[in-house]
């Protein structure tokens, strides 16, 4: 995804007489260095009698020596050349482990190779008093640098200057204003009475009309340009030279082309040689053209090209549905943080302090602009190989024809706010639930964790370690260990009721069945781990049986004609009591339930409100264990 643009660049003298010319030199060629692609390149000097010799100078800059035999009344150098505009992240480099904490000393032998970017001019007044204000605590290299880069961007005005050569840094520093050449040198002069090697560098700076406008900062450019400019450049050991532009504050990007980096700005010219004395008339122009641009995000297609894509997709839309073939597709957008983009948790880790929450509010503001009246999911979403655990997935369900899932988004809970759930609060739940739902609520069966994998995790603990203290080097094993054992051996983690579908013969309708698992311990013990109990059930000890004494599994056809989905006033509708003698055990319709010997349940108390378990003073019903009369399932 890149924009190849077209640079031209004309630098035109006229003289008001015929002049000799000196040998010129021209330093208008990208540097090998350069990290923005250069497709092609081209130089046309005129006059075109000339003679024109490429070198390279001690910094391995491209130069181009011109000799003109004869005299001539106009020197004009035209640069044509087509850079590919990649984007590239500048922080992007590798740093040794002595350069990443500012200040550090170059190596010997590096600091010889070095020495005439290390060449300091003398302390004036005002620039002496400005590099003993810069830190010299510890720090991170790059936060050294960044804030010194935007704090010359801050105090120094820019202006463009017309007059020639480069102010020194008390010019630049008293008078608090300088074109792009003066701040860069600058930097470079404090940067070296910071210890660090710096250039000054000269180059083409190319700026790009964004696509969209930015939602914080500044948009940047208004319009294409490119112009000269000038930055530094500064030595890390293990990422070479890095380019700083104290102009914007910012570090160099695809944008900055540079063409001479020199240690001095006198040998960083575009075009330096001598004339015969004249009156000069100066002509300069400019101009940058996109002449490529490749199909991306912000900008997708022409108006033309997606017109075309149309206009395919209605053609294969034709042929997809007159074979009959239906296609289903999703889409999975990625979310960061506007105030911490660059966090380990927006980049490279699972979690993170923020995420969560942040997603969290995101899916309910998503659920209030386009899920009205749906309900949330909280769920284990994707598993990436060499993490612990699953990613966690938020779902907002509603249905298409505006009918409401959900009435009262109050009852959500926020993640956000402390919870004071217990276990007891799960089995009065899923009690409750089995009474909602026509099951027997002896089926209830509590989770604990695996007391043996923890004793057995302790004994492997080194002598010396606690695990309620921080020294495991797994903050989350440290976690997981300070939890089970804070919380006791033998507690109860949570509640499983076994539960499957099932369409009985003679029924209106599919109900709800339960039923014992048969497990290999007395105890259900769940698979080690921090995910919710429902994901660390230990199915694979239940009882085994042959693939043909399995229930079979009859799933609907997704080709299948699909009726209209129920009102939800009768979805709503559901039983509000268990009646022991129902057949196999069930609900009784009305609102009292069918106790043994009554005369149809009409002599009893009413039942709790829907929802609501068996309490204190509630009607608790007789101890009664009817045999389960249909079979129980696999869960």
């Amino acid at each position: 995804m890149s924009i190849h643009v077209a640079l031209n660049h004309v630098t035109h003298y006229r003289y008001d007489r015929r002049v000799g010319l000196s040998p010129q030199v021209v330093r208008l060629r990208p540097a090998p260095h350069c990290r923005t692609p250069i497709v092609s390149y081209s130089l046309r000097i005129e006059p075109g009698e000339h003679f024109i010799n490429w070198q390279q100078d001690p910094f391995a800059n491209h130069l181009a020596r011109l000799v003109f035999p004869e005299k001539t009344t106009e020197f004009k150098v035209t640069v044509d050349l087509v850079a590919e505009m990649s984007v590239y992240n500048p922080f992007d480099f590798f740093l040794e482990p002595e350069a990443e904490t500012f200040p550090f000393a170059y190596a010997s032998e590096l600091a010889h190779d070095l020495a005439p970017y290390l060449a300091k001019d003398a302390p004036t007044p005002k620039f002496a008093e400005f590099v003993a204000s810069i830190p010299r605590e510890p720090q991170r290299t790059i936060d050294f640098l960044v804030e010194i880069n935007r704090r010359l961007q801050q105090d120094i005005r820019y202006l463009i200057r017309l007059e020639p050569g480069v102010q020194t840094p008390e010019e630049t520093l008293v008078s608090g204003a300088g074109s792009c050449r003066d701040t860069g040198w600058l930097l470079v002069q404090a940067l070296r009475h910071c210890g660090l090697a710096a250039r000054f560098v000269s180059g083409y700076l190319v700026q790009l009309k964004p696509d969209l406008k930015s939602l914080d900062g500044p948009s940047g450019a208004e319009s294409d340009f490119t112009d000269l400019h000038a930055w530094c450049e500064v030595y890390l050991p293990g990422a070479g030279w890095i380019g700083l532009d104290p102009t914007s504050g910012l570090l160099a990007g695809e944008g900055h082309i540079p063409v001479a980096c020199t240690p001095e700005p006198s040998t960083a010219a575009p075009v330096s040689g001598a004339i015969d004395p004249c009156e000069v008339e100066f002509g300069h122009t400019m101009q940058v053209t996109r002449i490529h641009e490749s199909p991306r995000v912000t900008k997708p297609y022409t108006d033309e090209q997606w017109q075309g894509v149309l206009t395919l997709g209605e053609q294969v839309d034709r042929e997809l549905q007159a074979g009959d073939v239906r296609l289903t597709m999703g889409g999975e957008p990625t979310f960061v943080s506007v105030d911490d983009r660059d966090g380990a948790e927006w980049n490279t880790d699972a979690l993170g302090p923020t995420k969560r929450g942040l997603a969290t509010e995101l899916v309910h503001r998503l659920r209030q602009r386009y899920g009205q009246g749906g309900f949330l999911h909280f769920g284990q979403g994707k598993w990436y190989p060499g993490e612990q655990l699953p990613r966690w997935a938020l779902t907002i369900a509603w249905r298409a024809d505006g009918q409401p899932c959900w009435n009262d988004p109050s009852l959500f809970a926020d993640e956000r706010e402390p919870q004071a759930c217990t276990a007891a609060d799960a089995e009065r739940f899923g009690a409750a639930l089995a009474r909602r739902l026509a099951v027997d609520p002896k089926w209830l069966i509590p989770g604990h964790e695996d007391a043996w994998y923890y004793l057995w995790r302790e004994r492997r603990l080194p002598a010396n370690v606690d695990p309620f203290e921080s020294r495991l080097d797994d903050e989350l094993e440290r976690a997981r260990l300070r939890r089970v054992f804070g919380a006791g051996l033998d507690a109860v983690t949570g509640y499983v009721l076994p539960l499957r579908r099932e369409w009985f013969a003679g029924e209106a309708g599919p109900e709800w069945i339960s039923g014992p698992w048969f497990l290999r311990d007395d105890r259900l013990y769940l698979i080690p781990g921090d995910s919710a109990m429902g994901w660390r059930l230990p199915l694979d000890s239940l009882p085994w049986a042959e693939p043909g004494e399995r229930q079979a599994l009859i799933t609907t056809d997704p080709f299948a004609p699909q009726a209209p989905l129920p009102l939800p006033a009768s979805v709503r509708s559901q039983p509000r009591g268990w009646d022991p003698h129902r057949a196999g055990g069930g609900f009784a319709e009305g609102g009292t339930v069918a106790w043994p010997g009554s005369a149809g349940g009409t002599d009893l108390p009413p039942l709790p409100p829907a929802g609501e378990g068996w309490g204190e003073g509630a009607g608790t019903p007789p101890a009664l264990t009817p045999p389960l009369s249909r079979a129980a399932g696999e869960g």
